[in-house]
């Protein structure tokens, strides 16, 4: 018997001495062989001198294993008689064979949240295939050299600054005043630096504005078709999705007999249509008349080509009812998670609360920091500057190539703004699937539209992505999405 048991226990040793060393790979096996039975409470250990002959450790290493058992609680020794085992498992029935264990009971908010779709996964990108799908910006643009700059010098001055932010959810202040005065002069939004609050990327603005301000059962006015992260958020709150309708010129104002609104007026995703001075007016004079507050999604009309500008709805807020969403996301880095609200005073101390119960210390401290700092030295805006010229140019040249090779089938809405365009499919959708796949076989792919219509009927569309290929494989795309339609029996040509 003792042969069994020693024969076992070295087995499992010998699994983990080559990777955490020999003493620790002792406590390891030990530590297991106590915590499922093997050796029971109550029952005497083997020796320091037994079970360095057993494994070829010194009686020192044995007695260290022992010592680290002991601080867990799992052996106790006693004198002049040795080391015994005083860890009993909890006596809890295992589930039957064949059987899983049961899903714990969960709160209404968790049941819900399980019953939303989530995102599934884009897949990895194939060599030689021009990938049109939004979301990415030519990271040969970014500024690395000046990033790298300021993100080394936060990093030398960490040691010393480590606590100076401790307990504000709301994020570093200086970027919070930095973010204010870049409002101020490009959106013309004049902002108070305390209600601007630094998150983790625009969606947890979302949940967290959608946590607070919704009801089990509100009605919620949302865009169709719209972002389908602010679906998730108005579900797993448990409001009541209200589809409001859409044209060319963005969503239609109407008498909702709501009091939340999510909008993005500015370029409306995923159409990019911009909605009109008059429109904003009525939003404003809509959610006057309902007491009703509308978060204002302004998630990258920084990248603005040609046109006039046209005021957020924040800029006409008089009554202080409009939340400004902004992100870093698509300006500065993808993974560079920095996002933030500016919310009304109203409703300031319950955001702040909310993101202190979830992140009492601000998270990227450093990354914020940096940012502040990339901010205040002109690099932000001298690269914003050169991204607005070169994507601008990238967007032109696309759009008129694609209008030549696919404008008799596919509808392009106007573009002034954004990183991505979109296309309304003017003909059968059956032929609109076997051209997707005929350019994927040419070596070329886009995203879909239709899967944010999330009430209602799905139209063909489609959403191309640009700023991260360059002029000429942007020309070679549009030449195979033409070569595509001409193999389906499409001439396409305007």
């Amino acid at each position: 018997m003792e042969f069994l048991f020693q024969t076992k226990l070295r087995e499992r040793y010998l699994k983990l001495e080559a990777e955490s060393g020999k003493t620790n790979a002792l406590f390891e096996t030990l530590r297991q062989a106590i915590r499922e039975g093997t050796i029971p409470a109550g029952a005497r250990l083997p020796s320091t001198r037994t079970l360095s002959g057993w494994f070829g450790l010194s009686r020192g290493s044995v007695n260290l294993a022992y010592e680290m058992l002991a601080a867990e609680g799992l052996v106790r020794a006693r004198e002049r008689s040795g080391n015994y085992a005083v860890y009993e498992p909890a006596n809890v029935p295992g589930p039957k064979k064949g059987r899983s264990a049961t899903i714990p009971v969960l709160s209404t908010w968790a049941s819900r949240l399980l019953a939303v779709p989530v995102r599934a996964d884009k897949g990895t990108d194939v060599p030689g295939v021009l990938n049109l799908e939004p979301g990415a910006v030519d990271a040969a643009l970014f500024p690395t050299e000046s990033w790298k700059r300021v993100i080394y010098e936060e990093i030398r001055q960490f040691a010393n600054r480590q606590h100076e932010d401790s307990y504000m959810p709301e994020g570093h202040l200086p970027l919070r005043e930095m973010i204010a005065r870049h409002l101020q002069r490009e959106r013309g939004i004049s902002v108070d630096p305390s209600l601007v609050m630094i998150t983790n990327g625009s969606m947890q603005a979302i949940a967290l504005l959608a946590m607070l301000l919704i009801r089990e059962g509100d009605p919620v006015v949302m865009e169709n078709p719209s972002y389908i992260g602010i679906l998730r958020a108005v579900l797993a709150a448990g409001g009541q999705p209200i589809p409001a309708r859409m044209d060319r010129e963005g969503i239609v104002p109407d008498a909702w007999d709501a009091r939340l609104l999510f909008v993005t007026p500015s370029r409306q995703f995923p159409t990019g249509a911009v909605l009109s001075p008059d429109r904003r007016k009525r939003l404003i004079e809509w959610a006057a008349a309902r007491q009703a507050v509308i978060i204002e999604d302004d998630y990258d009309s920084e990248f603005r080509w040609g046109g006039r500008p046209v005021a957020p709805l924040k800029m006409l807020d008089q009554e202080d009812r409009v939340v400004y969403l902004g992100s870093f996301s698509k300006t500065m880095l993808t993974d560079l998670r920095i996002g933030y609200a500016v919310v009304p005073k109203m409703l300031s101390e319950a955001f702040r609360r909310a993101k202190y119960w979830i992140e009492p210390h601000p998270v990227a401290i450093v990354e914020q920091r940096a940012l502040a700092r990339f901010m205040a030295e002109g690099s932000y805006t001298r690269h914003l500057r050169k991204m607005q010229r070169i994507c601008g140019r990238k967007l032109a040249q696309f759009q008129n190539r694609l209008k030549e090779v696919a404008g008799e089938v596919l509808d392009l809405y106007p573009s002034e703004a954004g990183l991505q365009l979109f296309g309304l499919w003017r003909g059968d959708p059956a032929k609109y699937e076997q051209w997707k796949q005929t350019a994927l076989q040419a070596g070329v792919k886009w995203g879909d539209a239709a899967p944010y219509y999330w009430h209602g009927e799905r139209p063909a569309s489609a959403l191309f992505g640009f700023a991260h290929l360059s002029e000429d494989e942007l020309a070679e795309a549009a030449r195979r999405m033409g070569i595509a339609l001409s193999h389906i029996g499409i001439n396409a040509h305007s």
